[in-house]
């Protein structure tokens, strides 16, 4: 086992026992921080305050640890540090750092406990620590679940702000200067008469200097950068098509590989005959790898040309493979020997239920493959003693315990270069491909082997979102909503990753229920059970894991309640909502939308409302019913993160967040037969056109009290405010996605 241990991904579960030990470490072990990474590798001359700063001769280098996804990462952890170090990012050098418990992050963790976002309650708060405590002990570094702003908001405006200030008692010491006569300045410490000390002449300084960390933060009223539209540090590049992703890298020497594995997840392979590929121009090598076979050529197309000619024969694999069959298994886990968790239960529901007409309603979603643009990728080299991986991950820690394990070698003799990646969506919190390179360097050791997989391979060796259903019950009385009780059953995501780690999952799986149980609506008969289906495809985490589905269930069978009691759709919720940072957020989107004014014929508006992440997020869609099918007209968005740290980036991930859960909703599923994956490209999974895009127009507040990220919660409540927008045009009820199994997008 690695030094990372049995608390794995960005969901890892937290129980009583988890709690309890973190604990007993006592707090002398946590107050301790790991050692600085950075002082290892740095240069003569060269200084490092904190994990995050490196100042040399030749300039600042920042360091950004939470991987870069596309979702900005590395940009707003540099405006972080940058705020508060009064240096320029266009003259700054931006890193993610090597593997480290210092880059720990404490926030990842806490979707995974039953504890709701709204609560302040002790056993809440306490519950919050226990899980900083547990992943800084652990080491965990993970970045996922819209947690790299909220665990690195105070971590990196501090690193910062001791880089700055030991910068500025490395410039009294060199000056002869009491402090209080000197700021700084865009990348430099300012004397009294105006002269400046930039920040790379005084690095052979702050090296003896005791770096100066009881700092003060700056207020926000002070900002120049933060809250305010910011260019991402990536924008010219990936505007001009010159960022250099994982699958860009070349090396002197290179080869190039590529992997055909067993179609049927967890198969093996009996054997192959390579004897057509072996000849085919430029294939240097066709080598066995776990589950499969691995050809390495001298370029990709070549290597992907010869895998295709090699004759496998795969091992057959005892698994429900069919969706059909799938789903029925699905359908028989609503029971109590199943259930998983009942983590909300509000006064008598089965009480309530009984006392009138009950409502009842079934709902579906199916798997959902992670398609990123940039398919599965990695660059290995084994080396005297020496592995060196490049590749876009979420998981830098445990992917280097588990190549050393696999390759035999000390984890410190491994060494991870994150890469900038193409779109993950939570694919690269998993490891499995950079394990296979991993098997081709050992066997051909010395050159640098740049694996790439081919997309039909991406999407057949995808680890989907699970398919889920639910049933709702509920009851009308007077005009409102009087009683809500929902069930969800679904494979546990936790389960399926734990397993591919080699450790079992303990406890409930949180996501199962996610952004159900937890939503802010003051029922008197409210409640949420969820359901543990036995394991079938193997399934992973989805950009809002369990949210994305159960935003559906949640606030589509809550707009059936309230049609059903007459009442309108908005003003039902706010009547409902016990929250006052949600109300305003429900209140904001009504504004924006002119909710309640008279839409024209064969049109229709749709609301949806999900807290996920700590965020709660309005979606209001409306939709026009054309002669050829649902047009969607426009989309109004609100939400509050607490603070706004880069208005510009913020309206592109909920847009963002909003068009890819609409795409999704519209289009995309991922069916199996024999337990293969049936899309294998995007012409079979496909997502909106652009012709199909619509206007999207975002709000963001600032009533909460807490920083939080914004990368996810766009995404759960777009499907549902599009089933809604749907039935108000229509008449339709539409109860599983995709939707276009019911009706036609244009």
């Amino acid at each position: 086992m690695g030094r990372a241990g049995k608390i794995a991904r960005r969901g890892f579960l937290v129980g009583a026992a988890a709690v309890a030990g973190g604990v007993a470490f006592g707090t002398y072990l946590y107050r301790r921080d790991p050692d600085n990474p950075l002082v290892p590798r740095l240069r003569p001359g060269a200084v490092s305050f904190n994990p995050h700063v490196i100042v040399d001769a030749t300039g600042v280098t920042l360091i950004t640890p939470r991987a870069d996804v596309g979702q900005g990462a590395y940009s707003i952890q540099a405006h972080l540090i940058a705020e508060e170090m009064d240096i320029e990012l266009d003259t700054v050098k931006i890193e993610p750092g090597p593997p480290s418990a210092a880059y720990y992050n404490g926030a990842v963790g806490v979707e995974a406990i039953p504890v709701a976002a709204t609560s302040r309650t002790y056993v809440a708060e306490a519950g919050r620590g226990a899980v900083d405590v547990v992943s800084k002990l652990m080491g965990l570094q993970i970045t996922g679940g819209s947690s790299t702003v909220p665990d690195m908001y105070h971590r990196l405006r501090h690193a910062g702000a001791v880089a700055r200030e030991t910068l500025i008692s490395a410039a009294a010491r060199q000056t002869g200067l009491s402090r209080n006569q000197l700021r700084t300045e865009m990348g430099a410490v300012v004397l009294p008469d105006g002269m400046r000390l930039d920040y790379a002449d005084l690095a052979a300084t702050a090296a003896e200097v005791e770096p100066v960390t009881d700092v003060a933060l700056r207020d926000p009223s002070e900002w120049r950068r933060l809250g305010k539209p910011q260019m991402r540090t990536d924008m010219v590049a990936k505007s001009t098509g010159t960022e250099i992703y994982g699958i860009d890298l070349m090396l002197p020497d290179m080869l190039f590989a590529t992997v055909r594995s067993n179609p049927v997840q967890g198969g093996a392979m009996l054997g192959f005959d390579a004897g057509q590929a072996e000849v085919m121009r430029g294939v240097a090598h066709v080598l066995p790898v776990t589950a499969g076979v691995a050809v390495v050529a001298d370029n990709t197309w070549r290597a992907f040309k010869a895998a295709a000619a090699v004759e496998c024969d795969w091992d057959s694999v005892d698994v429900i493979g069919d969706t059909d069959k799938q789903f029925e298994a699905v359908a028989a886990s609503f029971t109590e020997d199943r259930q998983d968790s009942r983590l909300r239960e509000d006064g008598d529901i089965d009480a309530a239920l009984g006392e009138g007409e009950v409502i009842e309603a079934e709902y579906r979603v199916p798997y959902l493959a992670h398609a990123a643009m940039e398919p599965m990728n990695a660059v290995v080299q084994l080396s005297d003693g020496r592995l060196d991986i490049w590749t876009g991950t979420q998981i830098p820690r445990f992917m280097q315990d588990k190549a050393a394990a696999l390759a035999g070698l000390p984890s410190e003799d491994v060494h991870v270069h994150a890469q900038v990646s193409g779109g993950s969506f939570g694919r690269r919190l998993e490891d499995d491909y950079v394990m296979q390179a991993v098997e081709i360097a050992m066997q051909v050791p010395d050159r640098p082997i740049k694996m790439t997989w081919t997309r039909e391979e991406d999407f057949t060796h995808d680890f989907p979102r699970p398919l889920g259903m639910a049933r709702g019950r509920g009851r009308v009385a007077d005009g409102v909503v009087a009683a809500f009780d929902l069930q969800i059953a679904g494979p546990s995501i936790s389960e399926s990753q734990m397993a591919r780690l080699g450790q079992p999952a303990f406890g409930p799986d949180i996501a199962i229920v996610q952004s159900t149980w937890d939503q802010p609506w003051g029922l008197a008969a409210y409640r949420v059970r969820g359901h543990r289906v036995p394991p079938m495809i193997p399934v992973s985490s989805w950009r809002s894991v369990g949210a994305s589905g159960n935003g559906f269930f949640h606030e589509c069978f809550m707009d059936e309640l309230c049609h059903a009691a007459g009442a309108d759709p908005l003003a039902e919720r706010l009547r409902l909502c016990t929250h006052d940072v949600s109300r305003k957020v429900l209140e904001a989107v009504g504004e924006m939308s002119d909710w309640g004014s008279v839409l024209g014929v064969g049109q229709g508006r749709g609301l949806a409302f999900v807290l996920s992440f700590g965020v709660p997020v309005a979606q209001v869609v409306e939709v026009t019913q054309t002669d050829r099918g649902i047009r969607i007209d426009r989309v109004l968005v609100a939400a509050d993160v607490g603070r706004v740290l880069d208005p510009v980036n913020f309206e592109a991930q909920l847009s963002g967040g909003a068009l890819f859960g609409l795409g999704h909703a519209m289009n995309c599923e991922v069916t199996y037969r024999g337990g293969v994956a049936q899309q294998t490209n995007f012409h079979a999974y496909e997502s909106m056109r652009l012709h199909q895009a619509p206007v999207v127009e975002v709000r963001g507040l600032e009533n909460g009290t807490e920083i939080r990220g914004i990368g996810e919660p766009g995404v759960p409540p777009a499907a549902p405010a599009l089933a809604n927008a749907i039935f108000a045009a229509t008449g339709q009820r539409i109860r599983e996605l995709p939707l276009s199994k019911s009706v036609r997008f244009v």
